[in-house]
């Protein structure tokens, strides 16, 4: 092998070693997730999030332009310049060998690695993620009273529509560290939350927000309704910790936004926390919880599953270059296959596992 290789391989193959090391021992995920990552990531995090824009959507788009632009001027200079075709595939092949690296490395280290680590569940609850159908019932009672009292609590437009009138960065940040009290793991530095300039796109898929492990930030999804903002800005904080499991991630969320001191981030919160409790209490049939649906106020359910504006698509119809209903479908099977590779067995459903979550927490607090 040419020395040129060699540095990327080496590092390749160190990276192969730390995933398959933490795949055969929890302990070593554990290790590397409380002593090692916060080394890594803080510094990475501090320096992309100098910038205002978002670094991760910038890589994202220059490895695009590399693969319509770079492959087939690859090409083309390869057929036209016959005396200098090795030098053009030694610097592409260096290149694309660099960017792989790159990509395994901080995947690996800011997100494969995680997936191994023990369940927050395990962790922090020593539960085993079965709860009767009358705690379901008490913990969705609890939601819809507390959303009842905070939807009273925060500022309207004048259709009757939640409007953010706390800051985010500072507010989410407070709340993080607050959540910190109980989850150490969540305390230290965190930069500020990013908006997509691809918004559109991230609303044909049906996503909030994303976490960009190649560049350790937090970003969001700009056209959607503010009431998403403050539960989404914390959830992807929580990554950001190497809170990886969506659904740990969801639940972090929600502890870091419902003891907020902002009514806005409370709400925001236990809204979202209130939507899954109530798919669970209707895919799972639970008949006894029904009729409790009734007490859910009418300002709740103004906000109530309120992704995008009502107009949202008809306003941005110029926009879309590929269809939704192709974009929802692809961004979905990519994330339940990301998911399942990382040994979530349940890929993208275990989004919905956040409930168990809620029901261990409430059961210590009711």
């Amino acid at each position: 092998m040419k020395k040129r290789y060699i540095i990327p391989s080496v590092i390749c193959v160190v990276m192969l070693i730390l995933n398959i090391a933490s795949r055969l021992s929890t302990d070593f995920a554990d290790f590397y997730l409380m002593n090692i990552f916060p080394f890594l990531s803080v510094p990475m995090s501090f320096i992309n999030g100098i910038f205002p824009f978002s670094v991760g959507e910038i890589l994202i788009i220059l490895a695009i332009l590399l693969v319509v632009i770079g492959i087939p001027l690859t090409i083309i200079l390869l057929i036209f310049m016959k005396k200098s075709r090795k030098t053009i595939l030694r610097v592409f092949s260096l290149s694309v060998l660099w960017i792989f690296t790159y990509i395994f490395t901080t995947e690996t280290l800011n997100c494969f690695i995680m997936y191994q680590c023990t369940p927050f569940s395990e962790r922090y609850f020593d539960s085993d993620g079965e709860h009767s159908r009358e705690e379901l019932i008490e913990l969705y009672e609890y939601l819809i009273t507390e959303s009842n009292k905070l939807a009273e609590e925060v500022s309207r437009d004048e259709y009757g529509y939640f409007v953010l009138s706390d800051d985010i960065d500072s507010n989410a940040k407070e709340a993080m560290n607050r959540a910190s009290e109980d989850y150490p793991m969540l305390s230290g530095y965190y930069p500020d939350a990013k908006p997509i300039m691809s918004s559109f796109f991230m609303s044909q898929s049906g996503t909030l927000g994303i976490y960009f492990p190649f560049s350790m930030e937090s970003n969001y999804n700009d056209d959607m309704c503010e009431i998403n903002l403050p539960n989404t800005v914390c959830h992807e904080y929580a990554h950001l910790k190497g809170v990886i499991q969506e659904d740990e991630a969801g639940f972090i969320a929600f502890i870091a936004s419902s003891r907020s001191d902002s009514a806005d981030f409370r709400y925001s919160g236990f809204l979202n926390a209130l939507e899954y409790v109530n798919n669970d209490i209707w895919e799972n049939e639970v008949e006894e919880a029904y009729e409790l649906s009734a007490q859910i106020s009418p300002k709740v359910m103004m906000d109530w599953y309120r992704f995008l504006p009502e107009t949202y698509w008809e306003e941005n119809e110029e926009k879309e270059i590929i269809s939704t209903e192709t974009v929802d479908a692809v961004s979905d099977v990519a994330t339940d296959t990301t998911l399942k590779l990382n040994d979530v067995e349940d890929g993208i459903d275990s989004y919905s596992r956040i409930v168990n979550l809620l029901l261990d927490y409430y059961a210590t607090i009711k």
